[in-house]
C-alpha cells in the first residue's frame, strides 16, 4: 500500500482540499480577460459522493481540471488527499471520466482495459484479473470482444468507467457522466455510482441532471458566475425550513385531521418526523437566478 493510500484510510485529509482557488483566462487580442473561478473554497471529505453544480459557463469544468492538475490555478491551491494537485504522485489515486472521453474505435472493449491497465503499470495475471472483474462490474461482459466503434453512447461511457476504475482509485472524478446517454443507461451508472460508494470510493461528480445527483450525492455545491454558492448536505440544503411533516403508518382518517394530538394516545406509529423538502432543481434554479440578479445590481 502506498503512503498515498495510508493517507485516505486514516481519513487524515480531506480527498480534496480547494482554498482561495481563481482562475482568469487572458482573451486573445483583447484588453480584457475572463475570470472563470472566483476565490473558490471547497472540501470533499474522502469516501462521500459530492456533486458539483452549476450552469453552462459557472465553472465547474474549469475546477475539475484544477484540481487533476491539467491546467494551473492562478491563484489559491488545490490537494488531492493531503498532497499539492500539481504533483503527478497526486493522481496516482485518482480515476477521471472527462466530458467528451476519447477512445480507439479500433480496440475493443477488453483491449481498451488492458491498453489503460498497462498505462498504470499491470500486467500478467493481475492485468487479466482486473479487466475481467471491471467488465462485470459495468455489465460489458459479452461486449468484451466487440470493437468501440459499435458501442452505444451508453457503453462507451460504461467502458469509460472502467477505464477509470482500472488502478483501484481511491478518489474519482466524473464530469457529465451521462451525457447523451438514454434513461436506461443513465440509472446503469447511477448504480455504478452508489456501488462505488459501497466500495469507499471517493466520487467528485459534475453532472446536469439534477435528479440523479440528489439520488445519489452526500453533499454538493452550486457554482453561479465561477462563484460558490449554495454548498452543503443534500438533505439541508432541499429542507423548507418553516415546515415539517410527519409521515405515519396505519393511520386513520380522524387521525390525519388532528394527526398530533392524537398519536399519543392511539395505535398509529410515528414512523418518521422531517422538515418538508424542495427540489434539487428548485434549489438550483433559485441559487443561480439570486447570482444573476446580485451581479446586475451590482452593475
Amino acid at each position: 500500500m502506498t503512503d498515498l493510500s495510508r493517507r485516505s484510510d486514516t481519513g487524515a485529509d480531506a480527498a480534496v482540499k480547494v482554498e482561495g482557488l481563481t482562475k482568469v483566462f487572458p482573451v486573445p487580442f483583447h484588453r480584457r480577460a475572463i475570470t472563470a473561478v472566483r476565490d473558490l473554497d471547497l472540501r470533499v471529505e474522502a469516501g462521500e459522493v459530492y456533486g458539483l453544480l452549476g450552469p453552462n459557463g459557472s465553472g465547474k469544468s474549469t475546477t475539475l481540471k484544477i484540481i487533476l492538475g491539467l491546467i494551473s490555478p492562478t491563484r489559491g491551491q488545490t490537494k488531492i488527499f493531503g498532497r499539492e494537485s500539481w504533483l503527478v504522485e497526486s493522481r496516482e489515486a485518482v480515476g477521471f471520466l472527462p466530458e467528451n472521453p476519447y477512445f480507439y474505435k479500433f480496440l475493443t472493449g477488453e483491449e481498451t482495459l488492458r491498453f489503460f491497465g498497462r498505462l498504470c503499470r499491470l500486467n500478467g495475471s493481475q492485468l487479466k484479473s482486473r479487466v475481467h472483474e471491471l467488465l462485470e462490474l459495468v455489465s460489458l461482459t459479452n461486449a468484451r470482444d466487440r470493437r468501440l466503434s459499435t458501442y452505444s453512447k451508453g457503453m462507451l461511457q460504461r467502458i469509460g468507467l472502467a477505464q477509470a476504475l482500472i488502478n483501484e482509485p481511491k478518489l474519482i472524478v466524473l464530469d457529465e457522466p451521462t451525457v447523451g446517454v438514454d434513461p436506461a443507461g443513465s440509472r446503469d451508472i447511477r448504480d455504478l455510482i452508489v456501488d462505488l460508494k459501497r466500495r469507499d470510493v471517493t466520487v467528485l461528480l459534475s453532472s446536469h441532471l439534477l435528479t440523479q445527483v440528489q439520488e445519489v450525492c452526500d453533499r454538493v455545491g452550486i457554482l453561479a458566475r465561477g462563484a460558490l454558492v449554495r454548498e452543503g448536505r443534500l438533505e439541508e440544503l432541499v429542507a423548507i425550513q418553516n415546515q415539517s411533516e410527519l409521515v405515519l403508518e396505519n393511520a386513520s382518517e380522524a387521525l390525519v385531521n388532528e394527526i398530533e394530538k392524537l398519536a399519543a394516545n392511539s395505535n398509529a406509529k410515528l414512523v418518521e418526523r422531517r422538515r418538508s423538502t424542495t427540489t434539487l432543481e428548485r434549489l438550483f434554479l433559485d441559487a443561480t437566478q439570486e447570482s444573476e440578479s446580485s451581479a446586475k445590481h451590482a452593475k
